[in-house]
């Protein structure tokens, strides 16, 4: 069995304790990074925001989960078995994301964070748990070669190539999510607001560490922070 490096559990750590500072997990939600072709370490099933030195589990990208590993880290495995591109998986419940979701919908690239996520973020249609392989696969299926699926009324997951960028992406999504809220309210998120998807693509950058800096912003004050300290 491989095992997950220092930096590794570290890591994890670190992206659990920033999304529950961001509000973006609760007493639910996991995240994780891919180790190797067939391994990734997943946190420690407890709320992410109460995780201090606690080890994350290697699990099998094929196979059963280990003990003690939470039912639906059975959609990592399925993204991490379907995406070869992908080296980190986030499972949260960012509040605004949940509420379009509980109407069947999601947030369209209406703003910069947004375009991310340009032409569309997919709904996975069904509100219950996912304790099934078959469950799993469907949700694996509805993320596609995207970033990010949201599933309604049970929050949202979101794929990148490292955890960093998976962490970051959630918290696009949530934005996305408020502005969309916010201009239905006012009446405004006709589509007409919708930007472009040749835009999108062009504002969609990684360029100028976009990512990094909001990686940075989201773990500032965490104690495992080694850029800080």
């Amino acid at each position: 069995m491989t095992h997950a490096s220092h930096d590794c559990q570290r890591l994890v750590r670190q992206a659990a304790r920033a999304l529950a500072r961001a509000g973006l997990v609760h007493a639910y939600g996991h995240c994780s990074t891919r180790l190797d072709e067939t391994h990734f370490l997943v946190c420690a099933p407890m709320p992410m925001g109460m995780i201090l030195s606690e080890s994350g589990a290697v699990v099998r990208v094929h196979g059963p989960l280990p003990d003690g590993v939470l039912g639906e880290v059975r959609i990592h495995q399925q993204i991490y078995r379907n995406r070869p591109d992908v080296g980190g998986v986030v499972r949260s419940m960012p509040r605004d994301a949940m509420a379009l979701s509980a109407a069947g919908r999601t947030p369209a690239a209406r703003h910069g964070m947004g375009c991310y996520f340009s032409p569309g973020v997919p709904l996975w249609d069904d509100v219950q748990l996912v304790r099934s392989e078959d469950q799993a696969e469907g949700v694996a299926a509805a993320l596609g070669s995207g970033p990010a699926v949201v599933m309604r009324g049970n929050g949202v997951v979101t794929a990148a190539a490292t955890l960093e960028k998976a962490v970051v992406l959630t918290w696009y999504l949530e934005d996305a999510a408020r502005i969309e809220l916010q201009l239905r309210s006012a009446g405004l998120a006709g589509e007409d607001g919708i930007v472009d998807p040749r835009a999108a693509r062009l504002r969609a950058t990684e360029a100028g560490r976009i990512f990094e800096r909001m990686w940075d912003f989201l773990c500032d004050g965490d104690p495992e922070n080694l850029a800080f300290q």
